[in-house]
């Protein structure tokens, strides 16, 4: 099971800091730019985290709000210390990585930031004398400067048509630099005299540039680390790659000094315009002239010629890495196994001797989460599809690395969180593994990182499929107990998607699936704040939309429920349902769907809501409501439910009185036979569909002679409830509501026979069950 451990007190108070920067680390001045205090200096330790975490929380937490210049902090060496910093997305602009120019950088991760422009190649220079490790992975614009500066608008940023490529850029004086990572950098650049100041680079990866001559990797005589991913291969490329004979790689997850082999020509396999095939060939000519390989991935390649053994050749036994085993044919001249090889979407990975400690493929669980781990940064094309196939293992069989799967889904979603395909695939992923076959595995720091993860779904991706698999994903959680701590965030998404102009009706049937379960047992402040977020109102719009299509379906019966949940004890909800023609609405479902009993249940069930509020009966006082009511008190729909209401909402109004009766017909006296009447049709042993959290509106009705048939259908309800589920509701009146029923024991109208016998069976059998509970092990 995962560990419940708390976060550590750095990650606490980071966190604390980074949205309570006023105050803590600094002040704002009268324009708002933040500065430091001038008594606070920070090691590059604390000042690496601070920004790191920074970006974490203005990619992954939608309720953080980033700070204009908050780089602007880190600006003064003498005060901050940065060292390695990870900056990623549109969040960084030029003008922050020109406030920390002052900075000694050792490592420079700059990943899918296409705000970045020349500018900023300009402000590297600063960071040339210290700088170990860079990466520009995806930054496409930032070889591109203003054609005439001043006369562009800011969308040329992201723009090229008004740009013109740098070409006279080079890393010349960058003479520390080991690790360079120039991935999908735009089309153009020229690649060959970039890097030609750089002597002494270890690790190089250029995904998806394309450059027909590779000559010049042969003059990085120390390179030991070389990533061609999707990039366009010949056999001129292969004759350079096997002849860079120290190829090992420095991974960029590894700590310096930890050499781990690495070649890595892999590709897209979906890509269309690839011509070179990989032959056995090729793989023997790798294994010959690269002696000290030991990473490889040839991912998505076609294999033109058979590199496998036969079937009837292969060893026997269970499944072996050792290379004279290997399925393989070419891997057997391998020195030893290799420690990672990349075969997903090849035919290769379904064979059954691999000469590898670890291996990205299609085959199986572990073959598919270790593609996940491998390409989630810099690689969402092949991510999703990995995904899927997750999705897939979880879906038809069962997960064997439960907390590893979740983590490399939440990790992905965070990562690329605009990206559709890895939204959709991950959402729906996460809805099979924390199902409730595996809820038991996970702990509540896991469950709460997979609800944030879903909610940023939601917030940032507005696609159909991507907010059906969250609203499902959601479904498989304790609600409203394991969302509370997200409680307004998901109710507000809610409330959003159940925009009625939205057609899609299954995700409106889930949505309101999920407001009525977040809105049933929660407390009245909580009500009342949904409330003020706009649920009433929007319940009332789906179910005005369903009158006017004649349809009662789920999403109707649910809107209608939520409503009754949402009312409860909570009189300004009531008052609002009144207010934006709620009463309209009822009568108009009631003639339009005559036989629907669910729908009757909960409407009577909201109605009774609104008549425990005594400010609000008088607007239920009209002839046509009264006898709506009345009529209901005969109806057996849903066994007594729908009687049981309607009685309800009329006990509360007679509780007011003659005086308060302000119609000619019905008249008082019959609508109250008619309680009577329906009061003594219902069976005492009824199971009921409703569920009380307090007895206070049924209490009220008790110390008072001028509605007796209010007070018998108090303690009838009392009755039926404590003797039907005496371990729910005995406590629940033994708690608050015996002395009222003791004392007025003796003070019951002439009427009030029946009542006062209800009454005095409700004392006995609270009294019973609290002798049969009572602790006599003393």
């Amino acid at each position: 099971m995962a560990s419940d451990t708390p976060e550590s007190l750095t990650a606490l108070c980071t966190d604390f800091c980074l949205r309570n920067l006023d105050g803590t680390l600094g002040y704002l001045l009268d324009k708002g730019s933040p500065r430091l205090h001038p008594d606070i200096f920070l090691p590059s330790e604390i000042c690496d985290r601070l920004v790191n975490e920074y970006v974490e929380l203005v990619n992954a937490a939608c309720n953080f709000e980033p700070h204009e210049s908050f780089f602007s902090l880190f600006s003064d060496p003498r005060s901050t210390r940065l060292t390695r910093i990870h900056l990623r997305e549109d969040l960084v602009q030029d003008q922050d990585l020109e406030a920390i120019r002052k900075q000694d950088l050792v490592e420079l991760n700059l990943t899918n930031c296409e705000k970045l422009s020349a500018k900023s190649l300009q402000t590297l220079r600063s960071f040339s004398h210290t700088l170990v490790s860079l990466s520009l992975f995806g930054c496409a614009n930032i070889f591109y400067e203003e054609e005439n500066p001043g006369g562009c608008e800011d969308e040329c940023l992201v723009n090229p048509t008004c740009q013109v490529l740098v070409k006279d850029f080079t890393f010349e004086g960058f003479s520390r630099l080991r690790f360079l990572n120039l991935g999908r950098m735009i089309d153009g650049v020229p690649v060959e005299s970039l890097l030609r100041p750089l002597s002494a680079l270890a690790a190089l990866d250029l995904s998806g540039i394309q450059t027909s001559d590779a000559a010049f990797l042969t003059q990085k005589d120390s390179l030991v680390s070389l990533v061609l991913y999707n990039m366009d291969l010949s056999d001129d490329h292969i004759r350079v790659i096997v002849q860079l004979h120290k190829l090992r790689s420095l991974g960029w997850g590894c700590g310096w000094g930890r050499f781990m082999l690495h070649l890595d020509i892999s590709r897209d396999r979906l890509s269309s315009y690839y011509k070179f095939k990989l032959t056995r060939k090729v793989l023997s000519l790798f294994v010959q002239k690269l002696g000290n390989l030991m990473s490889l991935d040839i991912s998505g390649h076609m294999i033109l010629e058979n590199c496998s053994i036969s079937k009837m050749d292969e060893e026997a036994g269970q499944t072996s890495t050792e290379p004279s085993k290997s399925s393989i044919m070419p891997f057997r001249a391998l020195k030893r196994p290799l420690q990672f090889l990349g075969l997903f979407e090849t035919s290769l990975c379904r064979l059954t001797h691999i000469p590898a400690y670890k291996v990205s493929g299609d085959k199986n669980e572990e073959q598919v989460l270790n593609a996940i781990e491998a390409y989630t940064e810099h690689r969402p094309e092949i991510t999703s599809r990995a995904i899927n196939l997750l999705f897939d293992i979880a879906r038809i069989e069962r997960c064997n690395q439960l907390l590893r799967a979740l983590k490399l889904v939440i990790t992905a979603l965070k990562c690329h969180k605009y990206d559709k395909n890895i939204q959709v695939t991950g959402s729906a992923a996460l809805f099979y593994l924390t199902n409730s076959e595996y809820r038991s595995e996970q702990s509540v720091k896991l469950r709460r990182q997979v609800i944030q993860v879903v909610l940023n779904g939601m917030e940032s991706y507005q696609e159909v499929t991507v907010q059906r698999n969250c609203c499902l994903t959601l479904c498989n959680f304790s609600i409203p107990e394991e969302l509370e701590f997200q409680y307004r965030r998901v109710n507000e998404l809610l409330l959003s998607i159940l925009n009625p102009t939205r057609q899609d009706e299954s995700i409106q049937r889930i949505a309101v699936h999920l407001c009525n379960a977040l809105v049933c047992q929660v407390d009245n402040d909580h009500k009342e704040a949904v409330g003020k977020m706009g649920f009433v109102v929007t319940m009332l719009k789906l179910i005005q939309k369903k009158l006017l299509d004649k349809i009662c379906d789920q999403v109707m019966e649910f809107s209608w429920s939520a409503l009754w949940n949402i009312t409860d004890e909570t009189p300004d909800n009531c008052e609002m349902f009144l207010n934006y023609s709620g009463m309209k609405l009822f009568l108009d479902c009631l003639k339009e769907f005559p036989e629907k009993q669910e729908l009757h249940r909960n409407m009577l069930g909201l109605l009774g809501n609104v008549a425990e509020v005594r400010e609000l009966r008088p607007q239920l006082m009209t002839s046509q409501f009264i006898s709506v009511f009345s009529n209901l008190l005969e109806s057996k729909a849903d066994g007594i439910e729908v009687s049981y209401n309607a009685c309800g909402v009329l006990s509360h109004i007679m509780f007011d009185g003659p005086e308060a009766w302000g119609i000619c017909e019905p008249q008082r006296e019959e609508v109250e036979e008619r309680m009577w009447a329906a009061i003594q049709s219902w069976d005492i042993n009824s199971r009921r569909n409703i569920n009380y959290r307090s007895f206070e509106p049924i209490l009220r009705l008790l110390p008072q002679g001028i509605s007796p048939v209010s007070q018998h259908w108090a303690t009838w309800a009392l009755y039926n409830l404590v003797s039907v589920y005496p371990d729910k509701y005995c406590p629940l009146l033994i708690k608050g509501g015996m002395p009222l029923l003791k004392g007025h024991d003796k003070r019951w109208p002439r009427r009030g026979r029946k009542p006062k016998e209800m009454a005095r069976k409700v004392i006995e059998h609270c009294g019973n069950f609290k002798e049969e509970n009572m602790d006599t092990s003393r």
